[in-house]
């Protein structure tokens, strides 16, 4: 080995020591990294940063933010609202929440993807009076499997599709990964549908927190115009009122109260409903029930600002104390409304709005997202940290959808790159205000922008200095006369170990060139061995720290780092076993 080598195996080798051991933030561990190599001579100054505008890196930007749209445009609230319910049996439940999990990875970002089904699956588990363990599990690997159908479903794909292009003269298209994922999703959603959920502890959720009265609101409804709700009496809504945890208190009519719950009152337009709950269970029953949050009566354009929930306390020498909203004219001065009212778990009779409000308050502000914190400065209130809730422009869903359908067809058809389209997503986005500005950077994952763009130059570098080639001569030397997929068979499974303790993205770009320098030994086609490498490389189902998705249910869904191989471990197997000849059938060597 030269002295290149041996430097660049040995940083290599460092940063993965530090990104399994986990003390220090990956992100930085990359970077950090990169100035070394550029200080030791393997990187040059002026490629140090190439890949931060390398196309992979791209492109994960744009797809985050395009999850934070579908999300914020209700596009996946409508998918979810027909596949959730506590009345079906366990494994049917399962199969309906992973091939909807898998599907929504394949087209979004699938941490987006588990972070939205997670509370619904954990509310239908509550409803069910059953563990959230046994379902949250099978939820996370099948957005797992769902990410492997398509370029944008994972950013291991994209990295290993853009590395394809460097190595082969030509990308991946956005649905050549879809025959060999979909057999594999297919497989293993069937499979913990029916076996593997049996397989999982029973565990009980640490991290719920307790909804006390005190954190609950009294707000107000209104029922607009052609609602589906004018006729209805509030005894209608009460089971959607359940599946949303609120409580419907009764009928605000020409500014009065109806005498008690009001229970059997048709409701007619301009009424408006009193609710109680937390403010996201209020924002969902409001989209559920066909009701609106402010009195305007225009409906919401394709301009219109995104509006957003804010929580905020009244303090000593709040200009509101002693006075409602009535009174200092919000909507008007300020361009907010009053929308509810905490007041240690009280109930009051007198409308939201004409309540006079006192000191130790919570208030739930509705309006502009550019208008809240103004608001909250002029009334003298200090915002709740991390208390803030994007309402969901439910209108706005089949626009979104419709402009992401069209840029993926324009994708597929060969007439702009993939790159270029979702740029022009995610512009159509901001333009129709499903996006803000601050959604826009707020929603890219910066650590795994830092990440990916500092691990490439690294892995071209590892490249250019051979150690693909000796990594690729020691696996060739220790499988010599195995046939082809045999050594297919034992790159996945090495691929498969790292990736249930790196990133995936890491993984991707090391066994990417690992993979072709296989093939090219063997003198068969490169393309099978890249598609074991994307295959394997998404399958962290080991450990809660081989894919993020396993990290974020290990709270809710009470888990132990050692319930993960009980699932995982099958699976991996499985993968490996349909993978093989599912890769050699669409993808001959």
């Amino acid at each position: 080995m030269t002295i290149e080598q041996i430097f660049i195996f040995g940083l290599l080798g460092a940063v993965l020591v530090m990104l399994v051991w986990g003390k220090i933030r990956y992100d930085l561990v990359a970077f950090g990294a990169l100035i070394i190599a550029v200080l030791g001579g393997a990187i040059s100054a002026e490629a140090a940063f190439e890949g931060f505008g390398h196309e992979a890196t791209i492109i994960v930007a744009l797809v985050l933010v395009i999850s934070r749209a579908m999300i914020n445009a209700g596009a996946v609230e409508l998918i979810a609202q027909y596949v959730v319910s506590a009345s079906r049996p366990l494994p049917l439940h399962i199969t309906i929440m992973s091939v909807t999990g898998a599907a929504l990875s394949a087209v979004i970002n699938n941490v987006a993807a588990i972070v939205i089904l997670m509370s619904l699956d954990m509310e239908a588990a509550k409803k069910a009076s059953r563990s959230p363990s046994l379902s949250l599990m099978p939820l996370s690997y099948a957005t797992i499997f769902g990410g492997m159908i398509t370029l944008i479903g994972t950013p291991s794909n994209i990295v290993i599709a853009q590395f394809r292009e460097r190595a082969l003269g030509e990308p991946y298209g956005m649905f050549d990964f879809a025959p060999v994922g979909l057999v594999c999703a297919a497989v293993g959603i069937a499979f913990v549908a029916t076996i593997g959920w049996r397989l999982i502890p029973q565990r009980t959720e640490r991290t719920r927190p307790n909804m006390t009265e005190s954190d609950l609101f009294i707000a107000e409804a209104r029922v607009p115009e052609k609602s589906s709700a004018i006729g209805k009496t509030p005894a209608d809504l009460y089971e959607l009122g359940d599946e949303h945890d609120v409580t419907i208190l009764g009928i605000v009519r020409r500014g009065k109260r109806l005498p008690g719950f009001a229970a059997a009152t048709e409701m007619k337009k301009g009424d408006f409903l009193v609710l109680e709950g937390d403010p996201k269970s209020i924002e969902a029953f409001v989209g559920g029930a066909k009701l609106a949050l402010t009195k305007q009566e225009k409906p919401e354009g394709i301009t219109d600002k995104t509006m957003s929930l804010m929580e905020v306390i009244v303090p000593e020498g709040s200009r509101a104390i002693g006075r409602n909203a009535h009174e200092m004219r919000m909507r008007y001065r300020r361009g907010v409304s009053l929308l509810g009212i905490s007041r240690n778990g009280k109930r009051f009779r007198e409308q939201v709005e004409k309540l006079a409000i006192k000191q130790g308050d919570v208030l739930l502000l509705f309006g502009p997202v550019d208008l809240l914190n103004d608001a909250a400065d002029w009334l003298g209130t200090l915002p709740l940290a991390d208390r803030s809730h994007t309402v969901i422009q439910r209108r706005k869903a089949m626009l979104a959808i419709g402009i992401f359908i069209a840029a993926i067809a324009s994708t597929v058809v060969g007439w702009v790159p993939l790159s270029i389209a979702l740029a022009g997503v995610v512009a159509l986005y901001a333009m129709a205000n499903i996006v803000t500005p601050s959604d826009v950077y707020g929603s890219i994952e910066w650590p795994i922008i830092v990440l990916l763009g500092s691990l490439i130059p690294l892995g071209t570098a590892f490249e250019e200095a051979g150690g693909t080639e000796l990594i690729t001569e020691a696996i060739i030397g220790q499988t010599g006369g195995l046939p082809a997929w045999a050594i297919l068979a034992i790159v996945m499974a090495v691929t498969m170990i790292l990736s249930d303790f790196l990133n995936s993205i890491a993984t991707a770009l090391i066994a990417a060139p690992i993979g072709v320098g296989v093939a090219q030994s063997l003198g068969v086609s490169p393309d099978p061995f890249l598609m074991g490498v994307a295959v394997a490389g998404t399958c962290g189902l080991l450990t809660p720290i081989g894919h993020k998705n396993n990290a974020i249910i290990m709270g809710p869904g009470g888990y132990a780092f050692g319930d993960y191989w009980r699932l995982g471990a099958p699976l991996e197997l499985m993968v490996i076993a349909v993978g093989v000849p599912t890769i050699l059938f669409f993808w001959p060597l």
